[in-house]
């Protein structure tokens, strides 16, 4: 499945996975919400509710779709955040991987805290 995230500056598409949380996620779209940022990440809530996967992680590659299930929340790394360890993504806690950005996720460096951002299938 390929979904697309548009924001003010900019937009990517990203290839998902087939598991249970992208499934839901895909169920739930189109989806709009005010994006936060932490670091060189973005997250934004999704409306969706998910439990822990088998295979969650808390340190993923940058570009990696995941959903944070303590903040029914995407969370998406493009580099490291306040609590990484030398340039790794490590994310608030463990969360679902979904899939990964088709495109250079750098591109999320153009998102700013409170910009309006809409999930989409493509």
């Amino acid at each position: 499945m390929q979904i697309r995230i548009s924001w003010p500056a900019g937009q990517l598409t990203a290839t998902l996975d087939d598991t249970p949380t992208a499934k839901a996620l895909g169920n739930a779209l189109p989806i709009s919400a005010s994006a936060n940022t932490w670091g060189e990440e973005v997250y934004f809530d999704t409306g969706v509710s998910m439990a822990l996967e088998a295979d969650a992680r808390q340190v993923v590659d940058p570009g990696t779709v995941a959903f944070w299930t303590e903040g029914d929340a995407l969370a998406l790394p493009y580099g490291p955040t306040p609590i990484s360890r030398g340039g790794e993504s490590r994310l608030a806690s463990p969360c679902n991987v979904l899939g990964s950005f088709d495109g250079d996720p750098r591109l999320l460096s153009t998102v700013r805290d409170g910009d309006p951002i809409r999930v989409e299938l493509v």
